[in-house]
């Protein structure tokens, strides 16, 4: 039994298509939560933010006092002085958005939550809201870093090439 070139040839398309099915490559969009300023992680003033040992991603020098869900997923963690959130996407891409550069010790002053641990949120659910300008009356830099931190399942992250993001806008895209 003698195959054609063309079975051949229409086999080798079949195993390629089922072979590409077995190494299909995941890709998540991550949304900006605020809109403003795109900063590199690198320039952002805190070391641990900029060395990237916390994540990677990038920086907004935010234009309105509003962080919105970068997707759909769940809250993980709302820091109790509501300065940072971290969250899972549905598929399980694990995010921090953290608010500005020290603002830890305002306590909470400032920042109201609209979320809570465990709660199941939509991209562009309003998460918190914040005092852009008593925040930064009392001297804080609203640098706020929005990082992917299991960067050890992921293969890239793709970050905008925008220097201006809207709320909404493609931010970061995770490839695993």
């Amino acid at each position: 039994f003698c195959k054609t070139d063309e079975e051949e040839g229409e086999q080798q398309k079949e195993k390629s298509t089922s072979e590409e099915k077995d190494s299909i490559v995941k890709r998540e969009i991550i949304a900006s939560p605020l809109s403003g300023k795109v900063i590199p992680l690198s320039e952002v003033t805190d070391a641990a933010f900029s060395s990237g040992v916390l994540g990677k991603g990038v920086a907004i020098l935010p234009d309105k006092g509003e962080v919105k869900a970068p997707a759909d997923g769940t809250i993980q963690a709302i820091f109790p002085t509501k300065h940072a959130i971290g969250m899972v996407t549905e598929n399980g891409v694990e995010l921090l958005i953290h608010i500005g550069m020290n603002t830890v010790q305002l306590e909470g002053e400032g920042f109201t939550s609209r979320i809570s641990e465990g709660m199941k949120v939509k991209k562009g659910d309003v998460l918190v809201t914040f005092d852009k300008a008593l925040i930064e009356g009392k001297g804080y830099s609203l640098e706020t870093p929005v990082l992917i931190i299991n960067v050890d399942d992921i293969v890239e992250i793709v970050e905008t090439e925008n220097m201006f993001v809207e709320s909404g806008d493609i931010l970061l895209t995770a490839i695993f």
